[in-house]
């Protein structure tokens, strides 16, 4: 048997562009026949999988499972809008919202979570996929809901199919009141937070950084008003609030009525229910966004792969 030399791997990751680990596996696999060890690595799919690694996945999915007291959301992107019609990576993403409503949102252990059906972890099923499919994936992100009594609901924007779709939202209400009435509020906030894109859940979580940011640019203006510094403040304090409005969920106004904050409409719902109602969390995930998408000349593109030259 060769040794598996670091010479060996390195030249084994340029023909494949596979990982270090997989490589050196691989060699180990095949008693250093390096050839052998390509094969290997590309019925596997470890090989393809590696290669399109460095494409944008800015598109895909977005999944929701919920159960009664908990929830879960999960977004899993892919190069082409045209893989989120793909039965089998709509299964695959159905299939992780499911586990991650059982496992929670650590995204390292669910990836290494067991696939149902496939003899495969989460990870190595989605590296699969790549290979089958032929594009880059990614199971970018995950987030676990819980409330000890009340229920977690759930809605999807524009649903592709049911629990899949491309803006995924939970909203959490504690409550001991009637379930199916608590539902239907929570069903109507989410719907709100689809549309209104909140940031916080109240004022108390608004993130520091940015309330002072937010301050010091309010202060500025206001000082270029010319006005005096007691004045300043009043001013700051109110447009502070126009702020808390705006990205507070607690503190919006209600977009299906227009004129009621969010926290009245809960507090209000208590007569509903039977008992008090909390807001006590809520998730919003758009498929895609913070991901800073390649701008490509798809003609020039065509082209290029036809091998004419511009």
């Amino acid at each position: 048997m060769a040794e598996i030399t670091a010479a060996l791997v390195k030249e084994l990751r340029e023909k494949t562009g596979a990982g270090m680990m997989d490589c050196k596996r691989a060699l180990g696999e095949t008693q250093g026949d390096i050839e052998t060890a390509v094969d290997w690595l590309r019925k596997k799919g470890l090989a393809a999988a590696a290669k399109k690694a460095g494409r944008v996945a800015s598109e895909g999915l977005v999944g929701i499972a919920t159960g009664g007291t908990s929830g879960a959301v999960v977004e899993v992107n892919s190069e082409t809008d045209f893989v989120a019609r793909n039965e089998a990576f709509q299964g695959f993403v159905k299939g992780v919202a499911d586990l991650a409503l059982a496992k929670g949102d650590d995204l390292d252990a669910l990836r290494a979570t067991p696939f149902p059906g496939t003899g495969r972890n989460v990870g190595d099923e989605l590296t699969h996929l790549i290979s089958t499919i032929g594009e880059n994936m990614s199971l970018r992100r995950v987030k676990h809901l819980k409330v000890s009594s009340g229920v977690v609901i759930s809605y999807i924007h524009n649903a592709l199919v049911p629990s899949l779709g491309k803006i995924g939202v939970l909203v959490a209400l504690e409550s001991t009141g009637d379930a199916a009435k608590l539902a239907i509020l929570g069903k109507s906030i989410a719907m709100h937070v689809a549309a209104a894109n909140p940031q916080f859940l109240d004022v108390s979580s608004v993130d520091k950084s940015a309330l002072d940011r937010e301050r010091d640019v309010l202060r500025e203006q206001a000082r270029a008003s010319g006005k005096a510094e007691a004045i300043i403040d009043k001013m700051v304090e109110g447009r502070l609030r126009k702020y808390y409005e705006e990205v507070v969920l607690l503190e919006q106004v209600y977009v299906i009525d227009g004129e009621s904050r969010i926290a009245k409409i809960v507090e209000g719902f208590a007569k509903e229910v039977g008992a008090p109602v909390k807001l006590t969390g809520f998730v919003r995930f758009a498929l895609g966004e913070g991901i800073e998408k390649e701008a490509t000349d798809f003609a020039a593109e065509v082209a290029a792969q036809a091998g004419v030259k511009s």
